[in-house]
C-alpha cells in the first residue's frame, strides 16, 4: 500500500512541477519561436551548400589529376607525344575564335 504523504510533500511535489512544466514550456517556446527556425533552416541550407561544394571540389579535382596523369609521366616529365597535340588543337582552337570574331565585324 502507498505511503501517506504529508502536506508538505504534496506542496513540494507540486512546486517541483510547477519548475518543470516551466523549463518545458521555455524550451518549446525557444524552439517554436521564428528566429530560431530560421536559423535552423539557414544552418541546413549552409550544410547542404558546403556538401554540394566538397563534392563539386573532389570531383574537379578528381579530372584534374585524371589529366594530368595523361598529360605527365609519374616522374613528373611532360609526354609530348600527348602533350604537343592537345596543345595544337587548343592553340587550333582560339585561332578559330579569333577568325569567327574578324568575321562579325
Amino acid at each position: 500500500m502507498a505511503e501517506a504523504r504529508t502536506p508538505a510533500q504534496i506542496e513540494a511535489d507540486i512546486v517541483r512541477r510547477r519548475q518543470e512544466l516551466a523549463v518545458t514550456l521555455d524550451e518549446i517556446g525557444v524552439r517554436l519561436h521564428p528566429k530560431t527556425i530560421m536559423d535552423e533552416a539557414k544552418a541546413k541550407a549552409a550544410e547542404a551548400v558546403d556538401r554540394s561544394a566538397g563534392r563539386a571540389y573532389v570531383a574537379a579535382n578528381r579530372a584534374v589529376s585524371d589529366v594530368r596523369a595523361q598529360l605527365v609521366s609519374e616522374n613528373g616529365t611532360p609526354r609530348l607525344e600527348r602533350v604537343i597535340p592537345v596543345a595544337l588543337i587548343g592553340v587550333a582552337v582560339v585561332g578559330l575564335l579569333a577568325l569567327r570574331t574578324r568575321r562579325r565585324r
